[in-house]
């Protein structure tokens, strides 16, 4: 079994309507349908964790040289693209990882129309780089080699 992060985009799919000018049913449907798909995750064993994040416009970017913290408020540029929440699963495989994700990304929107929003799934590392070889091999499959 493997872990896979489910990520999914702030930025809407084809219809970019704000979720704020949704109809109330249509909101209460969009989120019906993650609490289904959560309640069946949950209960084939698949789900260990999954949230909603806030917005953009409340996020920090954090950098330190070893001193004190700079800190940068929201929003930031590409706002579009920001994480709004993400699911974690263990699956048996990556192509389950894929439906889940599928699954998502047909949540309704307006009219009931599946939002078709930007899924990510990436598998969570088993063990993360404990030397510079490991290293050498996780930034190699993070610059796309092989």
């Amino acid at each position: 079994m493997a872990r896979y992060l489910i990520g999914v985009d702030f930025r809407s799919g084809p219809d970019d309507t704000p979720m704020s000018e949704w109809e109330p049913a249509e909101v209460q449907a969009h989120l019906d349908h993650y609490g289904a798909l959560n309640d069946e995750l949950m209960a084939s064993g698949e789900l260990v964790e999954g949230t909603i994040l806030t917005g953009p416009d409340l996020a920090k970017i954090v950098t330190s040289d070893g001193g004190a913290p700079v800190v940068t408020d929201g929003p930031f540029s590409e706002f579009k693209e920001w994480l709004a929440g993400f699911q974690v699963v263990e699956v048996a495989s990556e192509a389950r990882a894929i439906e889940i994700a599928a699954r998502v990304s047909a949540v309704p929107g307006r009219g009931g129309r599946p939002t078709q929003q930007p899924v990510h799934v990436r598998q969570v590392m088993d063990e993360p780089p404990a030397d510079p070889e490991g290293m050498d091999a996780f930034l190699r499959t993070a610059e796309g080699a092989s």
